[in-house]
């Protein structure tokens, strides 16, 4: 006899499953609206955060590196040129062009060290006008007028019995402003007029050094298309652009150029050309010129810096240009020329042609 299988009848659901199934629900709800959350957001940020941000990162970028300058060496107030033992140093700003402050330490002859001690600007102001040779030193690419190398220059040229003064460029230090090839042409014309206006009969030298080099000669052109002629010009690590490019543009420190970033945002210097035509500048100048650079310059070939003589001596003569060399086995390299214990005589012997 067959057993018939009835259905089992399905037991009612318990109040515990019952509340199992709504924390599931719950649950589920709860993950759907975080999701939905999520997406609203990742939505706002593609449509609307993304699209800002490329139009206002490089704005911010040069905002913030404006006002917030890397100066190099770091902790040095600039203000107080005393603590790096320039005693008779004093810190001063000259108004390049409207907008354009520029920050300049004024070093006195040394034998003037003493009397020059708790002085006031006006009284630097007036030593220009004593007689002694007054020096433009105009810096290479990046840093500060406190750089160890531009320090020891200034104690050189002092210790000689010259005044010398150091300005950083706009864009510099605590200098206002955005560095620009025509930008520091015109700081130096300014600086130059400045001293000429107080220094009376005074001999008035440029020295520039690296990219102070291609500022040096742009000032001796200008100068020389409103009839100035310099008393003399010495170039230190001079760089000529017509027989080697600058492998980076001279102002990305300035910028603060992330990795990359130029896939995405273009370059704040793309605008800003730089030339600095230094072979062109040396066939117009007529003012006396000498050359100083190391052998082992690692940055500037000094062959470089010798066929540059060349074409200045051609278009002056060899009695008013002059190159000088400095063995490579003393290891000065690009910017310890200050060093050599034959440059005060080599700076004396160009002075005293003048």
């Amino acid at each position: 006899m067959r057993k018939r299988v009835g259905n089992k009848k399905e037991s009612p659901p318990t109040s515990r499953d019952i509340q199992g199934t709504v924390r599931v629900q719950g649950k589920q709800k709860t993950q759907s609206k975080q999701w939905l959350k999520k997406g609203l957001f990742s939505l706002f940020v593609i449509l609307i955060l993304v699209p800002f941000t490329l139009r206002m990162l490089p704005q911010l970028i040069q905002h913030l590196v404006y006002t917030h300058r890397i100066r190099v060496p770091f902790f040095v107030d600039l203000g107080q040129p005393a603590d790096l033992s320039l005693n008779h140093t004093i810190n001063m700003y000259l108004t390049s062009e409207e907008g354009i402050s520029l920050g300049i330490w004024h070093t006195v002859p040394e034998n003037l060290w003493k009397e020059a001690q708790g002085k006031d600007w006006p009284w630097y102001q007036s030593t220009l006008g004593n007689g002694s040779p007054v020096f433009i030193y105009l810096h290479g690419n990046t840093g500060t007028r406190a750089a160890p190398h531009r320090v020891g220059v200034s104690k050189v040229l002092s210790a000689l019995g010259y005044h010398v003064l150091v300005p950083d460029y706009r864009g510099f230090g605590d200098s206002t402003g955005e560095p620009t090839e025509a930008g520091f042409t015109t700081d130096a014309v300014s600086l130059y007029n400045w001293v000429k206006a107080r220094s009376g009969s005074s001999l008035v030298v440029i020295w520039g050094h690296s990219l102070g080099t291609g500022v040096a000669t742009n000032t001796a052109v200008n100068l020389m298309e409103q009839d100035v002629v310099l008393d003399g010009v010495i170039l230190e690590g001079a760089f000529n652009t017509a027989l080697e490019q600058i492998p980076f543009h001279p102002f990305t420190w300035y910028y603060w150029k992330f990795p990359g970033m130029g896939y995405i945002f273009p370059e704040p210097w793309a605008e800003n050309k730089v030339v600095f035509p230094t072979e062109e500048n040396l066939k117009k100048i007529r003012n006396p010129l000498l050359f100083l650079h190391s052998e082992d310059d690692h940055l500037v070939p000094v062959q470089h810096a010798q066929q540059m003589y060349e074409v200045a001596a051609r278009t002056q003569n060899t009695d008013r240009v002059k190159f000088v060399s400095f063995d490579g086995s003393l290891g000065y390299l690009h910017n310890g020329l200050y060093r050599d214990p034959h440059l005060p005589d080599i700076i004396k012997k160009f002075v005293s042609s003048l």
